[in-house]
């Protein structure tokens, strides 16, 4: 603003600075929320079969495009299966189909659970936690060509992986002869997320997660946003309990009383 220099438009990345913005039509400014996400673990052995699934479809890190060699002896320490969709965010699953098109996306594909391979890739361990923290993402919307869709590196702070940025995504997540290759509804949510986080002000916080010699709950504590972090964390760990007691008192069989099998037996052990 002050220099009174024109910036016209331009792919390059703005110096940081206060910038008067006019234009021949109206700006809507977007107050949209950005979904808070940790990075995703299993809790519960629910997504055994997820992560076995992501693992024979990719067998490789389809960020960078490493290949796990050590996989025919069932090695794959490097790489972990990524939930697209947060984990620990799928009450927001259930409760909302998770809006921004997912919902008719869900219907159409009779994709019902947060697990299902269409939510995952395959990624190299140090790449997931960028990825979850909205660092990296994937925009299916724009492509070299047929089936080559980019990625892209959402803040500076990630130099580490600027070879990436522009890298077409490994197509064998993507085949669409697989019926559980990933889905691009999902990328397009995480990217949309991925930008709120991002490209709006300073952007969001990015969540501490070595707490090596350190109290946790202090150090969350401590952050922007931190009630709702410890929120997530309970929630997130919480999980495979919840389910559990789901399953015994309400899908296990009743008793003539009405309580359930579990429900009984355990009144019994007391």
């Amino acid at each position: 603003r002050d220099s009174g220099h024109v910036v016209l438009r331009t792919n390059n990345r703005l110096e940081p600075g206060e910038y008067d913005v006019y234009c021949d039509s109206p700006i809507n400014v977007n107050d949209e929320p950005w979904v808070q996400r940790l990075i995703s673990f299993n809790v519960s052995g629910r997504e055994d079969a997820f992560k076995i699934g992501i693992r024979a479809r990719d067998g490789r890190c389809v960020i960078s495009g490493v290949v796990n060699r050590a996989a025919y002896r069932g090695e794959w320490t490097r790489f972990e299966a990524a939930h697209i969709f947060p984990l620990e965010k799928e009450n927001l699953w259930v409760e909302r189909g998770s809006a921004d098109g997912l919902r008719t996306w869900m219907i159409q594909t009779e994709c019902r659970k947060i697990n299902s391979l269409q939510n995952g890739m395959l990624i190299r361990r140090d790449i997931h936690n960028s990825f979850d923290q909205y660092l990296i993402s994937v925009n299916p919307d724009v492509s070299v060509s047929l089936n080559n869709i980019l990625i892209f590196i959402l803040t500076e702070s990630q130099d580490n992986y600027k070879i990436f940025d522009g890298r077409v995504l490994d197509p064998v997540c993507r085949d669409p002869n697989n019926p559980h290759s990933v889905s691009d509804e999902l990328l397009r949510w995480h990217f949309r997320q991925s930008v709120l986080a991002n490209m709006r002000g300073a952007g969001e916080p990015i969540f501490e997660h070595d707490f090596t010699g350190e109290d946790m709950i202090k150090v969350i504590s401590g952050e922007r946003y931190g009630n709702e972090r410890l929120e997530m964390e309970v929630e997130a760990r919480l999980r495979g309990f919840v389910k559990f007691q789901y399953y015994c008192y309400v899908l296990w069989p009743q008793t003539t009383d009405g309580r359930s099998i579990f429900q009984a037996g355990s009144d019994h052990w007391k």
